[in-house]
């Protein structure tokens, strides 16, 4: 599903001179993988984040989503392609304070070109077990309440790849296992998660680490014998 080919990223720094952020990154995701991609702060990951998600453009090489070339995309073909395929939670929730958990999570579908959008904001509540929130507004929701809205709202328009940068850093421990528990779930439903982290402890909750390191891919192993995040291990 995502190809990149020696993708690299140079910005400027202060006194004009160029700063890489990431070097020679090459690296394959299969259709139906949960990966994480690790690393400490100014490793890179952030970075590559934003290239899979369309959200930055590569200073070189090649990025290919589903076989499309998506660099030589222009900025409204890439927003579309974006918006049809791609997912994002954050570590902020991003939420609008003054609306509904449903209202919220209905929000992308204003852009969407369906032809019908009924029940598509349920639904997506309904994915993240908080159905019985639809009416609290953010300040009515704890910590992983409004995490949880966050991914209904990536999900709301269906996409097939869902990207995810350090969506437990605000949460604790068990707010976490639960979220990662969701991210589990919709994978095993055939969904593709990419989801950035610092913590070492809840990549391994995926199927394969990707470790960084100054702008590199130093590792990339297979998770074997995948573990779920039960709530229980939080208590």
């Amino acid at each position: 599903m995502i190809e990149l080919q020696g993708i690299g990223k140079t910005y400027k720094g202060p006194g004009g001179e160029g700063v890489a952020a990431l070097v020679e990154v090459s690296l394959q995701i299969e259709r139906g993988e949960f990966v994480s991609i690790v690393g400490t702060s100014g490793s890179g990951k952030s970075t590559l984040m934003n290239i899979i998600g369309l959200l930055d453009l590569p200073t070189q090489g090649r990025y290919r989503l589903d076989g499309q070339d998506v660099t030589t995309l222009d900025r409204n073909r890439q927003a579309e392609t974006r918006n049809k395929k791609i997912g994002f939670v954050f570590q902020a929730f991003h939420l609008m304070p003054r609306t509904s958990a449903l209202e919220n999570v209905e929000l992308p579908l204003l852009y969407s070109e369906r032809k019908s959008i009924a029940g598509l904001g349920r639904k997506a509540l309904e994915a993240v077990n908080l159905v019985d929130r639809v009416q609290h507004r953010p300040s009515e929701l704890s910590g992983g309440q409004q995490q949880k809205v966050a991914i209904a709202r990536a999900l709301v328009n269906e996409p097939e790849l869902l990207l995810a940068d350090e969506p437990t850093g605000n949460l604790d421990r068990r707010s976490a296992l639960e979220v990662i528990s969701i991210f589990q779930a919709l994978n095993r439903a055939g969904r593709t998660v990419v989801l950035v982290t610092h913590d070492q402890e809840i990549a391994g909750y995926s199927g394969r680490i990707v470790r960084l390191e100054r702008g590199r891919v130093i590792s990339d192993e297979r998770v074997t014998g995948q573990k779920p995040a039960l709530v229980e291990e939080a208590q």
